[in-house]
């Protein structure tokens, strides 16, 4: 997983409450497993006027103009502010990969479905959760005719805007994985040579467990 740095960023606003996984992600698209791919089928039904399918040219696809992710003042955006709830809907990962994929490192909302909410920092994402006043705030900045940056701050647990900063909690343990780029399968391999020795001894002490090993 890559580790999550200190990095500056465009804000793209998606004002909308409620968006569920089925939204980020159709389920057309989740006959892969890989984490790769998703990105250029984030938000599909609502990023062209066609119906998507996987293996489509999306070059060639009708766009739609009145979404936020074709707007070119967002394009390149790795920050996405939405509304609450977001998430909800069936628990796919392929929400997160599709969301990461796409670009995006941080999302600033209200408040997340649970379980989206911890498949998020499973896969190098950041969610924020900010007061509904603090995200009006920045709704309001991010929709003027020049793009809103922001520089994101995970050392300090801060999101900076010229000179100033909206301070944030995260889990330590969740803080201390992104940082690391550290995935369940990486934390497991921290504990390699403990895993090995436990194996080892297992083998002596009941070797009719292992045969053929």
């Amino acid at each position: 997983m890559q580790k999550f740095e200190i990095f500056t960023g465009i804000v793209c606003p998606l004002d909308r409450s409620n968006v569920d996984t089925d939204a980020i992600i159709p389920k057309q698209f989740l006959k892969s497993i890989k984490r790769s791919g998703f990105g250029p089928n984030l938000f599909d039904e609502w990023r062209y006027l066609d119906q998507g399918e996987p293996g489509m040219d999306n070059s060639k696809r009708s766009v739609n103009s009145d979404f936020v992710l074709n707007d070119i003042r967002y394009k390149g955006a790795q920050i996405l502010l939405t509304r609450k709830n977001f998430g909800c809907g069936s628990s796919r990962e392929h929400a997160p990969w599709a969301l990461e994929d796409y670009g995006f490192r941080v999302i600033l909302a209200p408040s997340y479905a649970d379980i989206f909410f911890n498949n998020c920092f499973k896969n190098g994402l950041l969610p924020v959760v900010l007061e509904e006043k603090t995200i009006d705030d920045l709704f309001r900045l991010a929709g003027d005719d020049q793009a809103l940056e922001m520089t994101v701050d995970l050392h300090k647990q801060a999101l900076v805007i010229g000179d100033e900063r909206i301070m944030f909690e995260v889990d330590p343990f969740r803080k201390h994985c992104l940082l690391n780029g550290l995935d369940d399968i990486g934390l497991t391999l921290q504990k390699v040579d403990a895993i090995k020795a436990y194996e080892k001894r297992r083998k002596s002490e009941a070797p009719w467990l292992f045969h053929g090993g």
